[in-house]
């Protein structure tokens, strides 16, 4: 019973469209040495980035956590809240299926910023699922999906700690600590704080770089597992507060707050969640489970940009009950269950209400065939009632087949749908002059109707052995098709951001080709080219998708030196991101000045990290971002006369900062 009970756990909490036997295959096939795990023997198109890969950045949250994995563009979303947003296939994260521990965690209101409140130190490892996800998680993946696994409190180390500090003012504190309170019980509390304090205008417009800001996290959880009777269950609590302020460096909170004295803005974010995950393995039927997921959270943000305010909370319930079993023989499985999700929005534009309620249940059945060689396919369903959708069927396939030795073929296809939360998905717009306008108005969700696409993927990946060296190349190509978008239109004037529902013709095309080689003993490459044709039929013509470059170039280089005896190592790190030309939004009518060219000039950034561990307990790192200092020449149109009709600070196509240089260190007592 005891060797059955760490499947339950991939089983029930770390499936995404795969089976439980498909997840526990990527632990066997791959090697503990690499820091991105993937398989040739699972049927979807999925990667594990563990705490190896972690380790390779700062990683101070979830949004910068992928810096080093070709799969996921990160890019700035505004030129004044340094927050970070994710694209996979070219799309932003709405389309994306983002959860914690398979449950739904960044989404509706916590979009815009959700990414920056899970810290880093607390990440397990992430698996990363390109195209359609699993019925069993819910009917909006449109694009992927991004599973986070947390520490598990049975498997912790009594304490650890990070600290961390750098160039641009930005201060954090990580303390970690597990106690195991049974041969069944164990608990963490996990403590976060991080701080900038400083004032920072490298480029002189006047404007903060980064936002002032402080935020303090929570998260105590409690695992309880019994090998003899087949539980196993989490609980989890957590309780993060955020408070951001940006602007002119001129601007006091307290004497220029909704004036024209100075441009100024605050964002300030509270968040309450509490989620848990009860799963038993039936001790007399092999290969059968079943496990109940619940979640609770309250996520209230107030904030005003200039004089726009926006104000929302959100209140969500989501449940989720899983039962997992086989048909005649373990070639044959299936997962069944039930779900339902209610969100509760209060939702305030400039004291226009938006507020609403929606609620969805629904029913999954997916089927898996493996053969236990070379062939499985997952054959999934679900249908759904949404008091503001209707009745809708979202279908999904994956297959795999091996054509040969460490050869793999993949295909997937799958239906995605989803409300769009037109306000806090564009929330950098609001520090901007323009004029929102929903042009539509028939529909049940702020007047549009639902966004629907089908996604459709088919990918490549071999190794060999090239100069008596381990290789491997990967190929993959997936097209999104939209039958309904809600169109974030920024080409009708630069005084205005429409939308509306889709009148024509939206597509993305994702190309990725990928070569990773093991250049010599203890030093490996890995290497991307993206292609993205991503285009949109606007009101006033087809364009390209704005801020999107069509091509990227990816390299990451990572030296390691042999652990000595006494736990001693360097490691040491580069990453190369190439980035071609990016469509801008229309600024054609405004003043000469306030002008952006059609397409962004291309340009290229440089990270490094160097780490010594000095013991197996303890290390130091240093490193730096943007080291070549490439900087937007102009990331604020109308700077100087912030309130008006020029001024816009969301057309970020670079960094706005320049050279950041940072250090820290870890400390674990085992």
């Amino acid at each position: 019973m005891k060797k059955q009970l760490p499947l339950l756990l991939v089983m029930i909490f770390c499936s995404l469209q795969l089976s439980a036997q498909d997840t526990l295959k990527t632990v066997k096939v791959e090697s503990t040495r690499k820091s991105i795990l993937k398989s040739f023997t699972v049927t979807g198109n999925t990667s594990v980035m563990t705490s190896k890969e972690l380790l390779k950045a700062a990683c101070c949250n979830l949004a910068e956590s992928f810096e080093t994995n070709p799969s996921i563009d990160v890019n700035f979303s505004d030129a004044l809240t340094g927050t970070k947003q994710i694209k996979m296939l070219g799309l932003t994260s709405p389309y994306l299926m983002i959860t914690e521990e398979n449950i739904p965690s960044v989404r509706g209101a916590s979009q815009a910023y959700g990414l920056s409140f899970t810290p880093g130190t607390w990440v397990e490892s992430i698996q990363i699922t390109k195209g359609a996800g699993s019925v069993v998680n819910g009917y909006e993946s449109i694009s992927g999906q991004i599973n986070t696994e947390l520490l598990k409190p049975l498997n912790d180390i009594p304490f650890f700690l990070n600290a961390y500090g750098s160039t641009d003012s930005r201060y954090e504190l990580n303390t970690h600590f597990n106690k195991k309170i049974s041969t069944n019980w164990a608990t963490s509390l996990f403590v976060h704080g991080n701080t900038r304090v400083a004032k920072n205008d490298q480029n002189g417009d006047g404007f903060l770089d980064n936002p002032l800001g402080k935020q303090i996290n929570l998260l105590n959880r409690w695992q309880y597992t019994n090998p003899d009777s087949g539980l196993v269950s989490f609980f989890s609590v957590k309780y993060m507060n955020d408070e951001k302020q940006t602007g002119e460096v001129n601007f006091n909170k307290d004497r220029d707050k909704m004036t024209t004295n100075f441009w100024g803005s605050e964002i300030n974010s509270e968040r309450f969640d509490f989620s848990s995950k009860v799963g038993y393995i039936f001790k007399d039927i092999p290969n059968q489970s079943i496990g109940f997921q619940n979640a609770y959270s309250s996520h209230r943000q107030t904030s005003y940009f200039g004089l726009n305010t926006y104000d929302i909370k959100q209140s969500s319930y989501y449940s989720n009950l899983i039962f997992n079993s086989i048909i005649s023989n373990i070639k044959n499985k299936f997962a069944a269950g039930l779900n339902f999700t209610s969100d509760q929005y209060q939702e305030f534009v400039n004291a226009l209400d938006y507020s609403r309620i929606d609620n969805s249940a629904g029913s999954f059945f997916e089927y898996t065939y493996d053969n236990q060689d070379n062939f499985s396919v997952i054959l999934g369903g679900r249908v759904d009632y949404h008091n503001r959708l209707g009745v809708f069927a979202t279908p999904r396939l994956h297959l795999r087949y091996n054509p040969w030795e460490n050869g793999v073929i993949r295909f997937s296809a799958g239906r995605g749908k989803r409300a769009a939360n037109i306000f806090a998905e564009n929330q950098q717009l609001f520090a901007s002059s323009r004029q929102f306008e929903i042009l539509d108005t028939k529909g049940k969700i702020y007047g549009l109707d639902p966004e629907i696409a089908w996604n459709y993927g088919v990918s490549f990946g071999q190794k060999f052995v090239l100069f008596g060296k381990k290789a491997d190349v990967g190929l993959d190509f997936y097209r999104t098709d939209f039958q309904n978008q809600a169109v974030v239109d920024l080409f009708e004037s630069p005084q205005k951001v429409a939308f509306y529902n889709l009148k024509g013709k939206s597509f993305a095309n994702s190309l990725q080709v990928d070569f990773n080689m093991e250049l010599m003993k203890h030093l490996d490459l890995r290497t991307a080219y993206k292609y993205y044709d991503i285009s949109t039929d606007y009101l006033s013509g087809t364009y390209q998708r704005p801020l999107q470059a069509k091509h990227r170039f990816f390299a990451n280089v990572e030296y390691a030196t042999h652990i000595s005896e006494e736990g001693q190592q360097w490691r040491m790190d580069a990453t190369v991101n190439w980035f071609g030309k990016q469509q801008l939004p229309n600024t054609a009518t405004n003043v000469e000045v306030d002008r952006l060219p059609e397409f962004s000039p291309s340009f290229s950034t440089l990270n490094m990290q160097i780490t010594l561990q000095q013991s197996r307990n303890f290390e130091m790192y240093f490193g730096g971002e943007n080291i070549g200092n490439y900087r937007q020449r102009k990331a604020i149109l109308g700077a100087m006369n912030p309130f008006g009709a020029n001024f816009d600070t969301s057309i970020i196509y670079a960094p706005v900062f320049g050279q950041m240089f940072y250090a820290g260190m870890r400390l674990k007592i085992r």
